[in-house]
């Protein structure tokens, strides 16, 4: 009998399977994995049947430092509603993107980033990742057309609360096809 030998591949295997179990390595990689994923990978466009209006309503929510405000969805602004957590390796896999087009939209599009966490547990992150995403915690059940199976899911609402973009999982919400959208719904 032959004595079967390990090769490379199988030892290479073993490792990523030993670093998957063991908690302190997993979510770095999941979160790289994630990141490889959105570079192949960008949303798009609803199909114009499957674009449901939402009705105005001002979302109640409160800020990290505490202040309770409202913020108006479907009231003629562009939107981007995004549900994440800082234990989530695709939401964190897709918060530079977020990050780089909040930059150059913050003005013009309404960026609203939710999540049912500790306020000091996001506040630690985004100051660790040195984000400043407009980050918020709910005070109210989102209308169901806003609901998700699982996080990340993020929209792109136009003026009139039309969703054109439904998204879960990881996306690069910085790619040129998201940014000629948001320039369409801008100048409309």
């Amino acid at each position: 009998m032959k004595k079967r030998k390990f090769s490379i591949a199988d030892i290479l295997l073993f490792v990523f399977i030993l670093l998957l179990v063991i908690p302190q390595t997993r979510k770095p990689i999941q979160v790289a994995l994630s990141s490889v994923k959105m570079q192949f990978f960008s949303p798009s466009p609803l199909d114009k049947e499957d674009q449901a209006k939402l009705s105005p309503f001002a979302y109640k929510v409160s800020t990290l430092d505490g202040t309770n405000t409202s913020i108006e969805i479907g009231g003629n602004k562009v939107t981007f509603i995004g549900y994440w957590a800082t234990w989530c390796p695709p939401c964190i896999a897709e918060m530079p993107s977020i990050q780089k087009l909040y930059d150059d939209y913050g003005t013009s599009v309404e960026f609203v980033l939710l999540t049912h966490e500790k306020t000091e547990v996001v506040q630690r992150f985004l100051d660790k990742k040195k984000f400043s995403l407009p980050v918020y915690i709910p005070r109210m059940q989102a209308p169901e057309l806003l609901h998700g199976n699982s996080i990340p899911t993020n929209f792109i609402i136009d003026r009139s609360g039309k969703i054109i973009i439904k998204e879960t999982g990881a996306t690069d919400w910085n790619a040129e096809k998201i940014r000629t959208i948001l320039d369409g719904l801008i100048a409309s």
